[in-house]
C-alpha cells in the first residue's frame, strides 16, 4: 500500500488486553488503527490503571499478575503516535454509516472499513432478597473499587458466587486489610474434583487458584462450598447474609457489604448492533456472537476478540486480540507470519481446554436463578419482581409468545439503564422454568441503541435533519 489514503480505516473498540495486542499487530503491519475505549486509560478491567495521584506499585495492585499488567501497559504505551487513541469515549451505536461516539457530552461519528470489537465482559449475577441494599456490589465492582479508587466496599465483607474471581477478590480484600466474613461458593468440592485434570492444562494459573484458596483458609477465613445464599438483610445498608449449607442447615453471618458474582458474561450489545449473528452456547449458558477461531464474524468486515466473544480471561484475550488482527491483515492482502499464527492457535486450543474445566469447576447454579422468590426485585432499573415476570410467562402461554423480548414488552424487564445486562441471565432462567421450555427457546434480549445512557442531543445526531437544524 503506497500511502495513508490507500489504507483501510480500521477501528478497535476496547483497549484491554485484546484491543492492545490487536493494535500492536496492526501497527507492526504498517497500519494506523483508531483505538476507542470508554475508560480514561488502557488496561481493561483486569489490568485497570490507577488514576492520577495514586502511586501504588503494580505488585500491590495486580499481585501475581503484576508482570503481565506491566507488559500490557508497556505494549500500549509504545504504540503512542502510531495509533489514533481515543480514551474516555463511549461507542453507543453502530449503524450503516459507522460508529456513533460520545466524549465529554459531545457526539461524533467514525466511519470504518474494518472493525475489531474487544468489548470485554461483566459480572453475571443472581438477584437475592436484599441485593439492592447499599453495600451490595458485584465481585468485579468490588475489585474495581479496590484497584481504581483504592477503597473497599466495606470493612467486613462477604463474598458470594463461584468461579476464579470469587477467591481472587476475597484474597485481595484480605490483603488490603478488610475482614472477609465469609466466602460462599455455590459449587461443590465434587464439581472441582472432576475438573482437576482439565485445570492442569494451565498449571501456573491452577496453582495460583490453589494458593488463593489455601491462603484464605490458613488465615482463618470461613470458606463454604456447595452452599446457597438466601437473603441479604439490613436497614439502609447491609447488616447480615443468610445462607443454607450443603446439609440444608440455615446460617446467618454479620457483614457490612456483600460482593456477588457467578462468573462473567460477554458484553455483546455492540456486536448485536453491528449485525453479528448469535448462537446459543450450553457451555456458557447464553447466546454468544458467531465468531470463528481466527476472530472472524460472518459479516466479513467485523472481527471480535477476548471476553466479549467467550469468557476466557486476560491471557486468552491477548492471544485472541492478536489472532483477530492477523486475520484482518490477511483479509486485506498483507503478508502474515504463519509461524506466529500457528503458535497463537496452539496456545488458544490449550487455553480452551483449561476454560472448559474452569466452567465445570464452577457451574452456574441454574436452580438458584430459576427459583428466585416472587417478591424479589429482578430488574432493579424498572423495579420489576421475579413474580411479575412469571405472571407474564403465564400470559405469554395464552398468546403463544414464549420469548424474552415479548416478556420485556409485557413487564419492562430489561428496559432500564442496563438494558438487561444485569437481570437478563436470571430473567431468562426464570422465564424458561415458568414456561417449562429449554433455555434456548426463550431467546435473547436484542441490543438497542444507545447501549448506555447518553444526552438527548446526542441521540438527535442520528437524524440528519435534526443535526442540520
Amino acid at each position: 500500500m503506497s500511502g495513508d489514503s490507500d489504507r483501510p480505516r480500521i477501528a478497535i473498540v476496547g483497549a484491554g488486553p485484546a484491543g492492545t495486542r490487536a493494535a500492536e499487530v496492526l501497527v507492526a503491519a504498517g497500519l494506523r488503527p483508531v483505538v476507542i475505549d470508554e475508560a480514561a486509560a488502557n488496561g481493561g478491567r483486569i489490568y485497570q490503571r490507577q488514576p492520577p495521584g495514586f502511586s501504588r506499585s503494580p505488585e500491590m495492585l495486580y499481585g501475581f499478575e503484576a508482570k503481565k499488567a506491566r507488559a500490557v501497559h508497556g505494549a500500549f504505551d509504545r504504540l503512542a503516535g502510531a495509533i489514533d487513541y481515543r480514551p474516555g469515549t463511549l461507542v453507543w451505536n453502530i449503524g450503516q454509516s459507522g460508529l456513533d461516539l460520545m466524549r465529554d457530552g459531545d457526539h461524533d461519528r467514525l466511519a470504518y472499513d474494518r472493525l475489531i470489537l474487544a468489548t470485554g465482559a461483566m459480572d453475571r449475577v443472581i438477584p437475592l432478597p436484599g441485593w439492592t441494599l447499599p453495600g451490595v456490589t458485584t465481585l468485579g465492582g468490588a475489585q474495581v473499587a479496590l484497584k481504581a479508587q483504592g477503597v473497599g466496599i466495606g470493612q467486613r465483607v462477604a463474598f458470594v458466587g463461584t468461579g476464579p474471581l470469587l477467591f481472587l477478590v476475597a484474597y485481595q480484600y484480605a490483603k488490603a486489610g478488610a475482614t472477609v466474613a465469609l466466602v460462599l461458593d455455590t459449587a461443590t468440592f465434587a464439581d472441582k474434583a472432576v475438573a482437576t485434570l482439565g485445570l492442569m492444562n494451565a498449571p501456573k494459573t491452577f496453582a495460583k487458584g490453589i494458593y488463593y484458596y489455601g491462603w484464605l483458609k490458613s488465615h482463618g477465613v470461613r470458606l463454604v462450598e456447595g452452599a446457597l445464599p438466601r437473603a441479604i438483610s439490613g436497614e439502609g445498608g447491609v447488616a447480615a447474609l443468610a445462607w443454607r449449607d450443603a446439609q440444608g442447615l440455615e446460617h446467618e453471618i454479620a457483614c457490612d457489604a456483600v460482593a456477588l458474582g457467578w462468573g462473567l458474561k460477554p458484553e455483546t450489545q455492540l456486536a448485536d448492533l453491528a449485525g453479528v449473528p448469535f448462537v446459543y452456547s450450553e457451555r456458557q449458558r447464553g447466546w454468544l456472537p458467531e465468531v470463528d477461531a481466527a476472530g472472524r464474524t460472518p459479516l466479513g468486515t467485523v472481527y471480535m476478540a477476548g471476553d466479549g466473544v467467550r469468557i476466557g480471561g486476560a491471557d486468552v484475550a491477548e492471544l485472541a486480540g492478536a489472532r483477530a488482527a492477523w486475520s484482518l491483515i490477511a483479509d486485506i492482502g498483507i503478508a502474515v507470519d504463519e509461524a506466529e499464527i500457528a503458535r497463537i492457535d496452539r496456545a488458544l486450543a490449550r487455553e480452551d481446554r483449561f476454560r472448559r474445566a474452569v466452567e465445570r469447576a464452577g457451574p452456574f447454579p441454574v436452580a438458584l436463578a430459576a427459583g428466585i422468590a416472587d417478591e424479589t426485585v429482578l430488574c432493579r432499573c424498572e423495579r420489576i419482581t421475579a413474580g411479575e415476570l412469571r405472571a407474564a410467562a403465564r400470559e405469554e402461554v395464552r398468546l403463544a409468545a414464549p420469548e424474552v423480548n415479548r416478556a420485556k414488552a409485557f413487564t419492562r424487564v430489561g428496559m432500564g439503564r442496563c438494558q438487561g445486562r444485569v437481570c437478563g441471565p436470571a430473567g431468562a432462567e426464570i422465564l424458561a422454568a415458568a414456561l417449562g421450555s429449554p433455555l434456548p427457546e426463550v431467546g435473547r434480549l436484542r441490543g438497542q441503541a444507545p447501549v448506555k445512557p447518553i444526552p438527548i442531543r446526542a441521540d438527535a445526531a442520528l437524524v440528519p435533519e435534526a443535526k442540520a437544524s
